[in-house]
């Protein structure tokens, strides 16, 4: 199942721009306004250090506006991290289709990743930092998309490795979350707007992966015991 929004979104958006004479359309551009400054200032400053005053001023928007789209920071954070891991799932799914070739599918997958962070570094950051700042039955949601992102990733890892390294011993977790971390650490290093192309980066990226994982396997090297499903990817 694709998710497009929070369950609950729908409703309490009609409700408050009836409230407030606003129009939906209105209300979406207002809205994607003080996420988009809520997320560069978490980015920079840390989630506990980005209080609804702190973001109302980054928005130019009053404290009481902020409260108009959002009744408390976490549900802001929610809907950051909502809104990313969904596009990053759904975009993932969509050039999917009709790619059947192990190779190209994790192309694909590495070649997504790295687009969608790229064009939006803030957010990879305040995601990557603020994974465990949720809790309950939000925390418990945006696990479950980071779970069906982990699934998908590991099943075409799954696949690549089954045509051309089904006998390897190496651990395929361990495979899946290595290049997670090369993936989800590259705004501590990497600036788009000089040196190496988003192009070169995926591409150096696939290439060590599929010449180190799939080409070279360890003198001595034992297959891992299995392990249980991970929390997160």
């Amino acid at each position: 199942m694709i998710r497009q929004k929070p369950s609950t979104s729908r409703s309490a958006r009609a409700q408050k721009t009836a409230q407030h004479g606003e129009n939906e359309e209105s209300f979406g551009r207002r809205l994607d306004h003080i996420l988009a400054a809520a997320t560069e200032l978490i980015a920079r400053e840390g989630y506990e250090k980005a209080s609804m005053r702190a973001v109302a001023s980054a928005a130019n928007v009053s404290l009481a506006g902020i409260y108009h789209y959002f009744d408390s920071k976490e549900r802001m954070l929610f809907l950051i991290q909502f809104r990313t891991f969904t596009a990053l799932l759904n975009s993932l799914r969509e050039r999917l289709c009709g790619a059947e070739d192990p190779f190209e599918r994790f192309r694909i997958f590495v070649r997504n990743h790295v687009d969608y962070f790229v064009a939006n570094m803030s957010t990879l950051k305040a995601c990557s930092h603020e994974l465990d700042s949720l809790t309950g039955p939000a925390f418990d949601e945006i696990l479950q998309i980071r779970r069906d992102y982990y699934d998908l990733v590991r099943s075409i890892i799954d696949r690549l490795m089954d045509t051309v390294a089904a006998n390897s011993p190496l651990d395929r977790h361990i495979a899946t979350m290595s290049l997670f971390g090369t993936l989800n650490w590259l705004y501590r290093w990497y600036d788009p707007r000089r040196g190496r192309s988003p192009t070169t980066l995926a591409n150096q990226i696939i290439e060590q992966f599929v010449r180190g994982v799939l080409e070279e396997t360890p003198r001595g090297a034992t297959p891992a015991t299995d392990l249980p499903p991970p929390d997160f990817p």
